[in-house]
């Protein structure tokens, strides 16, 4: 037994208003997760949906598959990247805030990834390219505050 969880991102404008869609699977059971933003970045909407996924399981006896179709997302964790960003302290790196998030996370579910193309007819990346997507052009979004702040203090960051 494992828990599937697939997950994308869309950003409109990058930035702009965005969102992420992400479906956890387990014995047959789904539930799906989404949320837009008003300001937002694509690579941001993508690492939520990772994020998002993983705080709303309940358990760490089963492993865990991530699918993603978003290198950024998938190489910065397999190939090692983001712990050596850490170690850095996220240095001239984006989405610091996310990142530092997601590691507690990591280290908590050890989750393996893998990359799958995005628009390509994979059942469960276009659904949740379309709750992402869905999300982006609802009527309340949300603030991406660790977008937004970081424009305000730091434009480069991003």
């Amino acid at each position: 037994m494992k828990i599937e969880i697939f997950t994308d991102g869309a950003a409109k404008g990058n930035p702009g208003n965005g969102g992420y869609g992400a479906i956890l699977r387990f014995q047959g059971k789904e539930k799906e997760l989404a949320e837009g933003f008003r300001l937002t970045t694509n690579n941001r909407m993508e690492l939520l949906a990772v994020i998002v996924a993983l705080e709303a399981l309940n358990s760490t006896k089963y492993p865990i598959t991530i699918y993603s179709d978003s290198k950024y997302v998938v190489d910065a964790v397999e190939k090692g990247w983001v712990f050596d960003w850490d170690k850095k302290g996220f240095k001239g790196k984006k989405n610091p805030d996310l990142w530092k998030r997601y590691i507690s996370l990591h280290a908590k579910y050890k989750p393996t990834f893998v990359w799958v193309k995005g628009h390509a007819g994979h059942p469960e990346n276009e659904r949740c390219d379309q709750l992402a997507v869905n999300a982006a052009e609802g009527q309340k979004l949300l603030i991406d505050e660790g977008y937004e702040k970081s424009q305000e203090t730091n434009p480069d960051l991003f």
